[in-house]
């Protein structure tokens, strides 16, 4: 029975994963899968699976529904006046929705197979090493939680056949104190990946609440898969309009701002973020940033330039720039960008235009395997 449960449970997420797989691209787009995003899982509605069904058997069977009456009859008697049952249900069959609790990891991995994602070397030696705890001996003394069984019962074992009171035929063996041995440890270090990601975001008049919503919905996939390829992932959040500050997650996808834009104030503020506590030799360092490409002014891009050249891009393993449409964006940032960085391996660049596009921009974004 066990053997059959555990068959139909395969078969059952071999179902789910071919239905993800072939619309994954529309879940990619939609925002409100990702509010039912939990601490390690994400509820996926999968309408296309058919539910269960009872199958009746003879009606010369007897037992419930046998009885007197019509069909219509409502169990328990006629309705009452402004008891709210009664007729009055459509006629058209409704559509059953299967809610599946799906895995980051597993969904992480769907989305690497389908946008043929390559898997992420760190760069150079950036580990950090961290300390374990690793058992690699025997001792006579310790806490009882950590007493080693077998090591026990061999020493009880040895003394009783050396001093000949074990007996065959009564083959009782009772530990002593000094037969009680103990794990013992001792901490290693291990090298361990990081990595941080960096999100900047425009948030000044001309990106509006859509335009947040695709770079909410970007980044939750762009978390989603540099989570599988890192054991630690730490996240910033950088928002700016003519000045930049760092906030948290919830602040970054719902402040909305006027006023002015000023890029080189988010690459600044970056720049300080990485030297103080990312170190390159550390860490894998990510940056996006998402704008619909309007800035200040000439001098200003000069600066962006200049700070992307000579201190971002060299210590990042990958710089993106997503440039979504606003009907209120000039879009010239990231013709700027193309003309400075055009034959720069480490830097990608992406137009977002509706939410259709997210797609694309992701297999873009991480298409390098960097």
């Amino acid at each position: 029975m066990v053997q059959r449960i555990d068959q139909d449970s395969r078969r059952f997420k071999e179902i789910v994963r071919g239905h993800i797989r072939k619309e994954l691209k529309r879940y990619v787009t939609r925002g409100d899968m990702i509010a039912r995003k939990g601490r390690n899982a994400v509820t996926i509605p999968l309408p296309q699976i058919e539910l269960p069904r009872f199958r009746y058997g003879s009606r010369q069977a007897g037992g419930v529904g046998q009885g007197p009456g019509e069909p219509g009859t409502p169990i328990g008697g006629d309705p009452q006046p402004g008891s709210g049952q009664g007729p009055g249900a459509g006629e058209a069959p409704g559509e059953h929705v299967l809610e599946v609790e799906v895995q980051l990891d597993e969904l992480a991995k769907i989305l690497g197979e389908e946008l043929e994602l390559p898997r992420i070397e760190p760069r150079g030696q950036q580990t950090l090493s961290v300390e374990k705890e690793k058992y690699t001996g025997i001792h006579r003394a310790g806490p009882e939680s950590l007493r080693h069984f077998k090591r026990t019962f061999r020493e009880a074992l040895k003394r009783q056949i050396a001093s000949g009171s074990y007996d065959p035929r009564n083959p009782r063996v009772v530990p002593v104190r000094a037969d009680k041995r103990y794990r013992s440890w001792r901490p290693v270090l291990r090298p361990q990946a990081n990595a941080v990601i960096v999100y900047m975001m425009d948030v000044s008049g001309s990106m509006g609440s859509e335009q947040k919503e695709i770079v909410r919905i970007e980044s939750f996939w762009i978390d989603t898969w540099l989570r599988s390829q890192y054991r630690q992932l730490e996240t910033r959040f950088i928002v700016h309009d003519a000045t930049a500050r760092e906030v948290d997650r919830h602040t970054f996808f719902h402040l909305r701002e006027a006023g002015g834009t000023k890029i080189s104030s988010a690459y600044e503020l970056a720049r300080r973020l990485i030297d103080e506590q990312f170190p390159p030799e550390n860490w894998n360092i990510y940056l996006f940033h998402f704008s619909d490409g309007d800035n200040w002014g000439g001098d200003d891009t000069r600066r962006c330039l200049a700070l992307l050249a000579e201190h971002l891009i060299p210590k990042a393993n990958l710089f993106c720039y997503g440039q979504v449409r606003s009907a209120y964006g000039s879009g010239q940032f990231i013709k700027d960008l193309r003309g400075r960085f055009e034959d720069e391996d480490k830097v990608v660049l992406s137009e977002i235009g509706s939410r259709d596009e997210i797609y694309d921009s992701i297999k873009a974004f991480l298409g390098k395997g960097r």
